[in-house]
């Protein structure tokens, strides 16, 4: 998909001609002036403008499919050099600074993006993921990048520096780079944090090689600019907000402020040959001669508007769905719309078509009425859709509804269900009061009250009518354990008594009614298997009597109930026997089918045996699963469940009378649920966004097909997703005082831009500006562009020598379990690689180019021993990137281990615990109780751990204290706790440990196990929501709940300090010395 880019003149004023003209532009990104002063270039809507630095009329350097950005000037001011997604993920590109054909330079699919170029202008550097130095002990991850840089005519990347260097420019006379470091997870947007984490200026010394720190503030410091071969410009948020400020490399503890913003940052620094900066800031761009005031530059831009144009798309992958009382339609939700088509032809209809998200439809039970929650006028708010011809009895043919609303106040109203008799509707208000409006009187009541459940994300709650409409199943919590789900019994007449049906313990939830009302199938964790992490990873469906008789019916065995059966159908017959010669039997018939039709449109009111009803409950399925769904039959006979018995969801059946289970029909989804249409003839399921139909007689499947279109307008859509972040994020973030930030002036602030959007990538950025105001981990936005022609670069599993400059590629290392690593293949270190699939390795190649989309394809290598002169081929099958990372991770974990066995000298053990998960936990066992259950203390080894939720487990796993002997006659054979390391440990920690990795060292620490090595700990100690929007290719985090030690402050924003504070060095560290590591050995040996 290659594109090439060439912009005349005459092309630069036609379009300039022919578009309207946009004065003061906003959300002007990633400012560069010429060399000259002259001229600045900058990223508007994806593509690259020029504008003179005096103001003026901007015109566009690329127009492309592509997102293009961060432009870089050559010292010459002859060429410019910028990022681009041309093929999927940012490569660089030059071109001429006039304009004209941009030239590829990276062929590497994780990304890259210019920040100079050298001296003597004949390379771009540029930032990348690509491989660090074989000597590197930097813990391998994709948010710690390479620097490296690319002859402007193209050809072989060379790394620079393997520790991270962002926005790296070299000092005037090429001695010196400088440069801004990273030193883990955190967004790079946030702002106001004071943490271990924040970015520091460095300065690397080329000749030297070494490395030297120049910021000592304790927040963000970034984008360093040399003024000469000593001083330097830089931004950092000392003053409260970001500013540019000024020092030198002789004496970095002087500073000075040369902007005097206030609130909003100052971004995207750059210099001019005569020391002019640039700079952008609130959208603009800025210029500043020292000594001078800031001037903001006077830009209109010529847009055609493309932009506004919707353009249709197909509608697939529902986010939800329900079907239709009448089994013939369906309703669901597409990008916040709700559609309905028919299940038998896939005739669609839109019934809504507006800039809200709609969302939890569902039918009134005759099917004419539509019911849906829709974020309006800043609040959610419940609404009907309704047929009104009667010549129309389906949505999907209908011409005209009418909307009317339900309720609508200032609290936040969703999730609404039509009770069975069709009179009520209800609904949540507030996101965990259970509320039920009467739609004639419109008068509502509570019927469950908010301190009886917690929402983590919306949706989370559940509720269910009982079918005489004067009963609900719902889920709660006790107050002592709110996160301990239980399945509970309300009145629908809101007397405020809430029955606790399950009181297990365990988690018991999702209560669904049989179609008599006389029993209830759910789920419980009782019999699950917990997982290392101390949690449930499945459960098994469960059903409780509301009454003895049902009770009784239930336990019979299948000849004995068929007996039953036969005695009721003999005594019925009986007693309707009719006396006459059967002249009548159509009549009778007809009567009996009209009395069948009414006996099932009658529901008597439920009884329920109180005593002892919490006992008479069941265990149905008896293999504990990952369940999805689960559903009785009509008759209550049988339960149909959605769970995971392989990799994937299937749907069983299972006979409640001979308990047989079975496999009732392949599903094959990540995701599914289901419901039974009300004639009980087949389940309605949708898998993975796919709507399907199973018949209960058979299990034969058919898809659904459907037929809808929408005509989407993005920039309303983004409008609308921005709103909702803003509320959202009010609504939940973990303090209720937003930390003391202005949240609804940073609302007016943001929201302007927003015309000046066109892309999402852009918006991704704008949310994550805004919501960095919070100063709070787990939060900005995310965009996952998805390109399915985009390049994957594969990967050998060799480690190259960067310091070879021959032809070829000098192979540094071999990766163990990689696809060279075979005992059939004479590939060893010190080999040259000559050639790839017949392709020459010269220096005018990014060899990278020839392993795009080459996953296990056989790949010829053409290789040569220099010690032995010998040439060979070999044929290898190269894996993906997410596979070689998995090989360098296991590769730094062993010679983390090696490093600590050989200083130890085998006295103590090593684990490197990789994420507060179940998996992780798994690892940490088998490490301390089995390879290092003879070693005297253990090295726990937490870096780069992103979090999870392990810290309380993992802690008293560490904490062990041993109280007992085991000692059958005479033999020692053991102490207790058996499954606990009762030894010393030390922790090791540093800026990388996020969320529940920061938590584990705070436990570690109040619970008095050992010490904490290393640097500290950032303060993210809370746990989030990513929301995935109605745009799925966006979502954004709420840190919504946050941990509290007893009688200390929250952890948000309070840093652990180690008790051993060790730095790693970048220069030491790329030399292969692990400081910390060796800190931690020395310490543990004391005691």
């Amino acid at each position: 998909m290659e594109k090439k880019i060439s912009l005349l003149l005459l092309c630069t004023v036609f379009f300039v001609l022919n578009s309207f003209a946009q004065d003061n532009p906003s959300w002007l990104r990633y400012p560069a002036i010429s060399p000259d002063g002259s001229t600045i270039l900058f990223n508007y809507k994806g593509d690259i403008y020029k504008v003179p630095a005096s103001g003026g009329t901007a015109v566009p350097l690329t127009l492309s499919d592509g997102y293009e950005f961060s432009a870089v000037w050559s010292h010459d001011g002859q060429q410019i050099a910028f990022a681009s997604d041309r093929f999927g993920y940012f490569d660089v590109f030059v071109m001429p600074a006039e304009g004209g054909e941009a030239q590829r330079l990276t062929y590497h699919s994780n990304g890259e993006v210019p920040s100079t170029f050298t001296p003597d202008d004949s390379e771009v550097v540029f930032t990348s993921i690509r491989q660090d130095r074989h000597t590197n002990v930097q813990f391998p991850n994709r948010v710690m990048p390479e620097l490296y840089s690319v002859p402007v005519k193209g050809g072989r990347v060379n790394q620079i520096l393997t520790s991270p260097a962002y926005d790296a420019v070299y000092s005037p006379d090429g001695s010196q780079l400088i440069f801004h470091d990273r030193k883990g997870y955190e967004d790079e947007w946030r702002k106001h944090h004071t943490s271990a984490v924040t970015r520091d200026i460095w300065v690397y010394n080329v000749s030297s090689k070494e490395y030297k720190q120049l910021s000592d503030f304790a927040g963000e410091d970034r984008n360093p600019v040399f003024i000469d071969n000593d001083a330097f410009y830089y931004l950092t948020e000392e003053s409260g907000s970001y500013n540019v400020y000024k020092s030198s490399v002789s004496n970095p503890a002087q500073k000075t402020a040369i902007t005097h913003f206030e609130k909003n940052p100052v971004r995207f620094l750059t210099k001019a040959g005569d020391n002019t900066l640039c700079f952008g800031y609130d959208g603009a761009i800025y210029t500043l001669k020292e000594g001078g005031q800031p001037q903001k530059i006077n830009i209109q831009i010529a847009y055609d508007g493309r932009d506004n144009l919707a353009r249709p798309i197909p509608v697939n992958n529902f986010t939800e769905a329900r079907l239709s009382p009448n089994g013939k339609e369906f309703a669901y939700v597409f990008r916040g719309e709700i559609y309905v088509s028919s299940i038998e032809h896939g005739t669609t209809k839109r019934i809504t078509n507006t800039a809200r998200q709609e969302r939890s439809v569902s039918f009134s039970p005759d099917g004419k009425s539509l019911v849906y929650a829709a974020e309006t006028d800043s609040s959610w708010n419940i609404y009907t859709q309704s047929l009104v011809r009667d010549e129309e009895p389906y949505f999907y043919m209908s011409t005209l509804l009418k909307e009317d609303v339900v309720v609508a106040t200032k609290a936040e109203e969703f999730q609404p269900e039509y009770s069975p008799d069709g009179k009520e509707v209800a609904y949540l208000e507030n996101r965990t009061t259970l509320k039920v409006i009467n739609l004639e009187s419109k008068k509502s009541r509570m019927v469950l009250a908010p301190e009886n459940n917690y929402s983590y994300a919306d949706g989370d709650q559940y509720f269910a009518w009982a079918p005489d409409s004067k009963w609900l199943l719902v889920r709660f919590g006790p107050k002592e354990n709110i996160f301990q789900d239980e399945v509970g019994l309300v009145s629908a007449s809101g007397d405020g008594t809430v029955r606790n049906l399950t009181k297990s313990g365990y988690d018991d939830f999702g209560g669904k009614w049989s179609t008599d009302g006389k029993m209830m199938i759910y789920v419980s964790t009782r019999e699950a298997n917990r997982s290392e992490q101390g949690r449930f990873s499945s459960g098994d469906v469960y059903a409780m009597f509301f009454t003895q008789a049902a009770f009784d019916d239930f336990k019979l065995s299948k000849e004995e109930a068929e007996l039953v059966k036969e005695l009721k159908e003999k005594k019925d017959k009986d007693k309707d026997k009719d006396k006459d010669d059967g002249k009548d039997k159509d009549k009778k018939k007809a009567k009996t089918e009209d009395e069948e039709k009414e006996k099932k449109e009658k529901v008597e009111d439920l009884k329920f045996d109180w005593e002892n009803l919490t006992d008479r409950k069941v265990r149905l399925t008896q293999r504990p699963s990952s369940l999805s769904d689960w559903v009785l039959s009509e008759k209550g006979d049988k339960l149909f469940f959605l769970t995971r018995y392989d990799e994937k969801c299937d749907l069983y059946s299972m006979d409640l009378r001979t308990k047989e289970t079975k496999l009732f029909s392949k599903i094959d989804a990540n995701r599914a649920s289901m419901e039974l249409s009300d004639d009980g003839k087949f389940l309605f399921i949708l898998a993975d966004g796919k709507p399907m139909t199973v018949t209960v007689s058979d299990g034969k499947s058919k898809p659904i097909k459907t037929s809808g279109e929408m005509l989407l307008q993005t920039d309303r859509e983004r409008e609308y997703i921005f709103d909702h972040c803003w509320r959202q994020v009010r609504e939940k973030f973990y303090v209720q005082d937003m930390q003391g930030v202005d949240w609804p002036y940073y609302y007016e602030v943001y929201r302007k831009f927003l015309p000046d959007i066109n892309n999402n990538y852009d918006f991704a950025e704008l949310l994550s500006e805004m919501l960095g105001e919070l100063n709070a981990s787990h939060t900005g936005g995310r965009y996952r562009h998805d390109d399915k022609q985009a390049d994957e670069t594969s990967s050998l599993g060799l480690l190259y020598d960067y310091d070879y400059t021959g032809n070829g590629l000098k192979i540094a290392e071999v990766l163990q379990e990689g696809p060279a690593d075979k005992a059939s293949l004479k590939i060893r270190a010190g080999n040259i690689l000559e050639k790839i699939d017949g392709n020459e390795l010269t220096a005018a190649v990014d060899f990278y180019q020839f392993l795009n989309r080459k996953k296990g394809d056989n790949v010829l290598l053409d290789l040569y021993n220099p010690e032995s002169g010998e040439r060979w081929q070999e044929v290898v099958k190269p894996i993906s990137q997410g596979e070689e990372y998995e090989l360098l991770y296991q590769r730094w974990v062993k010679t983390r281990r090696d490093e600590v066995v050989k200083l130890s000298n085998g006295k103590l053990g090593y684990v490197h615990v990789r994420g507060m998960n179940d998996a992780s936990m798994r690892v940490v066992y088998e490490e301390a109780l089995g390879r290092f259950v003879s070693a005297d203390a253990l090295v726990v080894d937490t870096r780069f751990n992103g979090g999870g939720n392990l810290h309380d487990v993992l802690s008293d796993f560490l904490n062990g204290k041993k109280y007992m002997d085991v000692i059958p006659h005479g033999q020692y054979i053991g102490s207790q706790p058996r499954d606990k390391w009762t030894k010393p440990s030390i922790v090791v920690m540093g800026e990388s440990n996020y969320s529940d990795a920061h938590l584990f060292p705070v436990a570690y620490k109040i619970k008095g196990v050992g010490k904490n090595l290393g640097m500290p700990v950032p303060g993210t100690g809370t746990f989030v929501w990513w929301e995935t929007q109605i745009d799925p290719s966006l979502v954004f985090g709420i840190p919504m709940g946050g941990w509290k030690p007893l009688d200390g402050p929250f952890l948000e924003n309070n840093q652990l300090e180690p008790d051993i504070r060790v730095m790693n060095e970048p220069g030491e560290m790329a030399k292969g010395r692990d400081q910390q590591i060796e800190a931690a050995v020395k310490e543990l040996l004391k005691e």
